[in-house]
């Protein structure tokens, strides 16, 4: 997803994630623009749980060493948030699945 893109607050947001969710991990926003070039990433525009339209990808990460979930604005491609994938998002980007919308 060329043009992913963090604001400082929202970087600053999803490179706290520990201290908001015990037990997880910090993520660097250089990780999802990463994860945004994975070959392989997962686009679903829009992601089936937002109320906003928002656009998740999944992608690995080389830095981070693990797939990702982040959460963009389909506007201006902003980063809103970001985490571990895990569960669905997780299977889906380890099985192959290629969803796009576009």
């Amino acid at each position: 997803m060329a043009g992913l893109w963090w604001d400082e607050q929202d970087a600053d947001y999803i490179r706290r994630r520990s201290e908001r969710y015990p037990g997880a991990l910090n993520i660097e926003p250089e990780w999802t623009l990463e994860a945004a070039a994975d070959p392989r990433a997962i686009v679903r525009d829009p992601d089936p749980k937002s109320r906003i339209g928002a656009i998740r990808l999944i992608g690995y990460s080389p830095g981070a060493g693990f797939v990702l979930t982040a959460i963009v604005d389909p506007v201006d491609w902003a980063g809103i948030t970001a985490w571990t994938a895990r569960g669905a998002d997780l299977r889906s980007y380890l099985e192959g699945a290629v969803v796009s919308d576009d």
